[in-house]
């Protein structure tokens, strides 16, 4: 059975290593660890990873965070994926930093890659990975906060976070959104 992981980022050096590309950073330190290797193809960079019987397609899309949406329905069509099998990867600045939160569908909470996406596809029906990233700006800030670098501390902590989003597409694929989020989904609201 085949997953689609899609990690939301920009592409660009300048945007190498900044809270907005959290998603590709976890799909990085993902295939890294499994020794999988991006290739440059249709809309994305794409690596494959072979996991308890199951084909996870990890892109990147190449089409700018704004436009996602076409990077994500091809690949679902090429990839023969269906919708309950895609896991789209973000950051929230809704969320403090280093917390998960997994959900089977949702709005798109301001995010102009989601917003895309759903525009894309019709609809929102489609699990999201939503990695805090905090919001530790002034008024006005906002921009140059999500597309600045981690702070120290940050980066000091995110190998174990983005391990630990690793183990929850891993789960998502094993066991399915809902008991996945039984287990990952800690401390509530």
């Amino acid at each position: 059975m085949n997953y689609l992981i899609v990690g939301l980022g920009n592409i660009g050096e300048e945007y190498a290593d900044t809270r907005h590309n959290i998603g590709f950073m976890v799909l990085d330190a993902w295939a890294k660890a499994s020794n999988a290797v991006f290739t440059p193809q249709r809309y994305a960079a794409r690596a494959d990873i072979k996991f308890k019987g199951h084909t996870f397609i990890l892109i990147k899309p190449s089409t700018y965070m704004n436009l996602s949406g076409k990077a994500v329905n091809y690949w679902m069509q090429a990839g023969r994926v269906p919708v309950e099998n895609v896991l789209v990867i973000v950051d929230d600045l809704a969320l403090p930093f280093g917390k998960l939160r997994l959900r089977p569908e949702g709005s798109d909470g301001g995010h102009n890659g989601l917003k895309h996406i759903n525009e894309t596809l019709g609809h929102q029906n489609y699990a999201r990975l939503r990695m805090g990233i905090g919001n530790a700006f002034l008024k006005g800030q906002q921009i140059d906060y999500v597309l600045g670098p981690f702070d120290e501390d940050e980066k000091n902590a995110l190998p174990e976070l983005l391990g630990r989003a690793a183990e929850v597409i891993k789960s998502f694929g094993a066991i399915g959104v809902e008991r996945t989020m039984t287990q990952f989904n800690k401390n509530p609201d």
